[in-house]
């Protein structure tokens, strides 16, 4: 099995993500540095807060960009809430760029009556491009979200899986080339969400 580089930035939610990966038989090492990266088949990117003061721990501690040298180099890597927006250029959330390994800005949530935010719960995903992810044939799965923004691609085949928000759908997924994110947490979204991360372990055996 892989072993993990669960990227360490003080903003990530690492012990359940690294419970949850070590629970399906992979090793996880908490990375602080690019140094720490050495070793590792895959990176994952977690997160939870705001955009701004997490792009500047990256920055500060030299791990964004080490990241970027990392997918530049075509090595995979999973974000995981937060962790997806960070992928993107920009976030309305603040006036920071973001690591930009996938072109496009991360969008607030629409306001709408009867649908609050934080757009918080269980959502069935909707699916669109397939990918390692979400294949193709995969059975509908339940997720579960806690966000106030969601990320807006410049590509839309970038988008693996939607979820409807008030009368529109939003991104919830994102898969391109060795890059794939998922804007719900898939360590607290039971089977479904374990099923989700074994199918990105299956491919990363496969490499």
């Amino acid at each position: 099995m892989s072993r993990l580089g669960l990227i360490d930035y003080g903003m990530g939610n690492l012990h359940s993500v690294q419970r949850a990966f070590e629970r399906l038989g992979a090793t996880v090492q908490p990375v602080q540095c690019g140094a720490e990266m050495e070793g590792c088949k895959a990176l994952v990117l977690p997160g939870v807060g705001a955009f701004d003061p997490a792009m500047e721990r990256l920055r500060q501690g030299g791990l964004a960009e080490a990241i970027t040298t990392w997918c530049d180099a075509g090595r995979p890597l999973l974000g995981i809430c937060l962790g997806l927006q960070l992928l993107f250029e920009a976030s309305d959330e603040g006036k920071s760029t973001g690591l930009g390994l996938l072109q496009g800005r991360v969008r607030a949530l629409p306001r709408r009556p009867g649908h609050p935010i934080p757009h918080m719960g269980w959502e069935p995903l909707v699916p669109a491009n397939p990918s390692p992810l979400l294949p193709a044939d995969s059975p509908e799965s339940w997720v579960y979200f806690v966000h106030s923004y969601a990320a807006e691609p410049s590509d839309p085949a970038c988008n693996t899986a939607l979820v409807r928000f008030a009368d529109t759908a939003v991104t919830a997924a994102v898969w391109q080339g060795a890059i794939g994110a998922c804007q719900f947490h898939p360590e607290k979204s039971g089977p479904h969400g374990e099923a989700i991360l074994r199918r990105w372990l299956a491919w990363l055996d496969a490499l």
